[in-house]
Formats: C-alpha cells, sequence, structure tokens
C-alpha cells in the first residue's frame, strides 16, 4: 500500500468546555470525523471544526453517536431500530448543513463510541444505521471496523464502505478492541504507536494484546481526538508512513 487515509474524532468540545485540540489535528489528519451533537459538540463549535477542515482541506466525515452527552456515547444503549435511523438522519443533517455554511461537505459517516463497537455485531441496529444513510444520501461512505456487521449490510445495500486501523487503541487476538474498562486498553506512547501502524500498513499484522499477530486491513487510520497525546501521536503516525513511502490521502474518493 502507498496511499493511506489519517483520519481523527474532532468537535467534541461543549459549549466553555474544551477537548482535545483540534487546530493541531486538523493541519496533521486528512479525514476528520466531526461529532454532531448527541455524544459530544455544540453547533457554534462543531461550525468551527468545520471551518478548520475546509481550510486545511480535510475530508469531512459525521461522527454519529448515541444520545448520551453525560457518557460521551460511550455507553451502550438499547436503541429502537427506527429511533436509531431517525436520530441517525438528524445527525448526519445537521452536520451537512453546517458544512454546507462554510463551503465543505460531509464525505462519509464514522459512527461513534458505543455504537461503534455494537453495530459491529447488532444486526438490528446496524441496519438502522444503514437505512439512514441509505435515506438521505447513499453516496455517503461508511467507515467501520474490519469485518464489522454494520459493513456487510452497508455492502448488500449497495453503500461505498471503509476500514479503519486504530493507532491509539489495543487489540483482542480476535481482531476486536479491547474494551476501554480493560488495562492496557488505550496506548499513548506516540514512537511505538508509529511503529505498530507502520507494521500494520506493511505486513498486514497487527500484534495483540496477548502477544499474538492478528491479521488487519483498513484504508485508514484512526487517532482519537479525545486521547491524552493525541497531537503527538497523530504527528508521530504521520511520520513514520511518509518515511515509510506511504501517501497520506482521503479514503472518499474525489474528496
Amino acid at each position: 500500500m502507498t496511499r493511506i487515509d489519517l483520519n481523527s474524532d474532532v468537535g467534541e468540545s461543549f459549549s466553555r468546555w474544551t477537548l482535545g485540540d483540534d487546530a493541531a489535528l486538523l493541519a496533521i489528519v486528512s479525514s476528520a470525523n466531526i461529532a454532531c451533537g448527541f455524544h459530544a459538540g455544540d453547533p457554534r463549535g462543531i461550525r468551527s471544526t468545520l471551518e478548520l477542515a475546509a481550510t486545511n482541506g480535510v475530508t469531512v466525515g459525521a461522527h454519529v453517536g448515541y444520545r448520551d452527552l453525560a457518557g460521551f456515547g460511550r455507553r451502550d444503549l438499547d436503541v429502537a431500530p427506527d429511533e436509531l435511523t431517525a436520530e441517525t438522519i438528524y445527525q448526519i443533517g445537521a452536520l451537512q448543513a453546517l458544512a454546507a455554511s462554510v463551503g465543505t461537505r460531509v464525505s462519509y459517516v464514522k459512527p461513534h463510541g458505543a455504537l461503534y463497537n455494537r453495530i459491529v455485531h447488532d444486526e438490528r441496529q446496524a441496519a438502522a444505521v444503514v437505512q439512514a444513510i441509505r435515506m438521505l444520501d447513499p453516496s455517503l461512505v461508511l467507515l467501520g471496523l474490519p469485518g464489522a456487521v454494520v459493513l456487510d449490510r452497508a455492502a448488500e445495500a449497495g453503500l461505498a464502505t471503509a476500514t479503519e486501523i486504530f493507532a491509539d487503541r489495543a487489540y483482542t487476538a480476535e481482531g476486536r478492541l479491547v474494551p476501554r474498562r480493560d488495562p492496557g486498553a488505550v496506548l499513548h506512547d506516540p514512537h511505538a504507536i508509529a511503529d505498530r501502524i507502520v507494521q500494520a500498513i506493511t505486513t498486514g499484522r497487527i500484534t495483540a494484546i496477548d502477544g499474538s499477530q492478528v491479521p488487519i486491513n483498513g484504508e485508514s487510520i484512526c487517532v482519537h481526538g479525545d486521547t491524552p497525546g493525541a497531537v503527538a501521536v497523530a504527528r508521530a503516525v504521520r511520520s513514520r508512513l511518509v518515511e515509510a513511502g506511504v501517501t497520506i490521502g482521503s479514503f472518499v474518493p474525489d474528496s
């Protein structure tokens, strides 16, 4: 592989509370998963993040999640499918409107947190998210975990999909993300993370938390914007990939 996307979760500050360094991250990444107000973010802050993305030529994605501000969208919720479809449409639509107001557009959808993990295996909620994209804008690409049920349902529905590798998260031997509540789930050393990602991109394998080598693939690399030291991690990952001959660029065609 000579080209890969680098994405980060941004737009997650709320009112006077600041989370992450969006300005610094948007000068490094090629795609931005921008919060839509349900798990984080407020309209003014989201719009400011969209302006930064447009200025930096960064591709915009809707980071949709459960309606869970208090839990930052990381609490598993048993949402009825029709409610989840409506709430996903609502979030994407809001981001599309704010994006249009600053001269950019939404090109893809990446579910957030507990919703992202739930639709790896939950057929009902996966179908609800796919239905929302089909009904609103079937040109949007769906970004998710390799092997996730939601990507299978999306492909069956005729939607474009892409997969990602998490730079700052540990993997199980089954290729799933280690739950955040478990020790070692979140990684912090920028240089170790960068080496790990170069290994994953060049060999197609990543070292799991038990030391085993797990097959992995993806068109994009994710660095969570709320992870302490996220800017240093993103910078180290980008630098090491470029040194390895990899071009950083969006996974969305013609973006």
